[in-house]
């Protein structure tokens, strides 16, 4: 079959275990971006794509590349692609539109001009048009903006991937499952001992485990892919590979997940049952603080609440008993934290062997390794242990500031640590272990001038700052202050009356006599000493009134203007 090009993308932090699984897949030319890996691949690569890679959110068929300036030349290339090959006037289908660009600012504008190219290509041809739908179409597109630089896709996944298809309900905040297996295989677990979520919620990251364990196809469960509507779409071809359990595997350990909430334990289970594990996972009711120490080598892998979408009475006092509990109950074992803010990290009072940045959802996390061993890390270290630096570079708000003069050396051994997470991996085949360096290494060379391009923008934006204050400071006559007239518009000067007329009658912005009076009895209501006590002056409700009518001359309604 003949190859082209394929784009898995993914989420900020996965990137590396997601070419470590095209790469196994049998993937050619694996080249990590930002968020996403290129490849190419046949058509049976593409179906393999979608229905095994477990880390993957969508993947995308590129079929045309071109640079545009504005909106119109982009519906001009989008109109005159050969959209025939693709679909015809009773197909319906949606735009996605993804842009990071200082020209097209606005991504649905973006959608909207190659929704009417296409529309138009059509109706110009055969005088119908398709019709667009925005749930459920036939074909879902999808067009990538960098500046200038344009990619209209073909999405084959449709519906993204880390909607498997067991999750029958979901607790608050649940866990992304692209996520939740990211995790998983980086800390290498494939099923080699018991495996601990000791606050799981709806149970997703013991039912990946589950699913990795047995090397279960996590796209088993999903009801449909987009380029199952395709023309070209060959079924013989997917439904050899959706019924080839070859690769599956016997699981001898055992997955335990537990939460205090009885809701929570319940979901979990109906998920559970839904996935088909039921026989490798038991999940119970009970609090982290009971946990104690396992009778078989386990590892945990966990997400404790951040205090940001779940909320808690004691957040730090939280993460002190995780510390206790993993330092105390787990000792010869492994442990994997993931969470959002630095003090919680702090208060579990562990050194982490491990450090790597990860996004759950919009919250920059770290997923942290914690090898906890018995007695002092002296006697550990005699014994010829150590713990392993396997950590990738840390996010810049998990650092302490730096002096100036030791920055540029900080930075330089930074860059020589700065080895891949996955460097020690052998797929036993040289071609691929070659194919994968290569690959590596230009992951950092784009890592590399990504640090140079973001340095060179703060020095930039630092010296606009310094031009715009000293621009301030010219001239000795102060700028007029504009206020701003409510939701309108227009502006005015402090001080300046506008006023508009509405049923022959005007009406003023001016202060109100009830909020001039404020101001003036806040001033007469000041405290002072009587007799060495402190006082107020007007505090009786009657004395109060009674001052009132004499600023609105005895009128009962003085809280209404005339």
């Amino acid at each position: 079959m003949q190859e082209f090009e394929l784009i898995a993308k993914t989420f900020q932090g996965l990137e590396d275990v997601l070419a470590q699984e095209l790469t196994q897949l049998g993937a050619n030319n694996v080249e990590i971006g930002r968020r996403m890996v290129s490849f190419t691949g046949d058509k049976a690569m593409m179906y393999k794509a979608n229905f095994a890679l477990r880390t993957a959110v969508r993947v995308l068929k590129p079929i045309k590349h071109f640079d545009a300036k504005d909106a119109d030349e982009v519906y001009e290339a989008v109109k005159s692609y050969d959209w025939e090959n693709v679909m015809d006037e009773n197909t319906s289908f949606s735009v996605d539109a993804v842009v990071f660009s200082t020209e097209f600012r606005h991504s649905q504008f973006v959608a909207y001009r190659v929704k009417d190219a296409i529309a138009d290509h059509f109706r110009e041809k055969t005088g119908k048009r398709p019709s667009v739908k925005l749930t459920n179409p036939d074909i879902y597109i999808n067009i990538h903006i960098a500046e200038n630089t344009c990619t209209l896709s073909l999405d084959s996944s449709g519906e993204s991937l880390h909607r498997r298809g067991y999750r029958q309900e979901a607790v608050e905040a649940p866990l992304n499952e692209v996520l939740a297996a990211g995790m998983i295989l980086m800390t290498g677990w494939h099923g080699e001992c018991d495996l601990i979520d000791p606050m799981c919620g709806s149970g997703t990251i013991p039912i990946e485990a589950g699913l990795i364990a047995r090397n279960i196809a996590p796209g088993v469960f999903r009801k449909e892919f987009a380029f199952e509507k395709w023309k070209d779409f060959d079924a013989e071809l997917f439904e050899g590979i959706f019924n080839d359990d070859s690769e599956e595997r016997e699981f001898e350990h055992h997955i335990y997940g537990y939460d205090i909430l009885r809701e929570a334990n319940a979901i979990a289970a109906k998920n559970v049952k839904a996935a088909g594990l039921s026989q490798d996972i038991t999940l119970d009711i009970r609090d982290f603080a009971d946990f104690t120490q396992p009778a078989e080598k386990s590892l945990i892998i966990t997400n404790p609440p951040y205090g940001e979408r779940i909320s808690t009475d004691d957040l730090l006092g939280l993460y002190e008993m995780i510390g206790a509990k993993l330092k105390h109950e787990f000792k010869g074992n492994e442990a994997w934290v993931l969470s959002y803010r630095e003090e919680c990290f702090a208060h579990i009072g562990l050194k982490p062997s491990a450090r790597i940045p990860l996004f759950n959802g919009a919250l920059e996390c770290e997923f942290r390794k914690y090898e906890l061993f018995e007695g002092k890390y002296s006697e550990f270290r005699s014994e010829g242990e150590h713990l392993e630096k396997t950590d990738r570079p840390t996010h810049a708000k998990f650092h302490k500031p730096l002096k100036e003069e030791g920055r540029k050396g900080h930075k330089e051994s930074q860059a020589e640590r700065d080895t891949s997470f996955w460097n020690d991996k052998d797929f036993g085949d040289e071609e691929k272990n070659e194919r994968y360096k290569q690959l590596l290494a230009k992951k950092r060379y784009i890592q590399k001038e990504r640090h140079e391009f973001q340095r060179q923008k703060k020095e930039e934006e630092h010296l606009e700052k310094i031009e715009r204050k000293a621009s301030d400071r010219k001239g000795d006559e102060k700028k007029p202050f504009y206020k701003k007239d409510g939701d309108r518009k227009s502006y005015r000067k402090e001080g300046e009356k506008k006023s508009f007329k509405k049923d022959g009658e005007e009406r003023s912005f001016h202060k109100t006599k009830r909020d001039v009076f404020h101001k003036e009895d806040r001033n007469e209501r000041k405290p002072f000493r009587r007799d060495g006590k402190l006082e107020r002056k007007g505090t009786d409700r009657k004395s109060r009134q009674e001052e009132r009518r004499k600023i609105f001359g005895g009128k009962k309604n003085f809280h209404k203007e005339d």
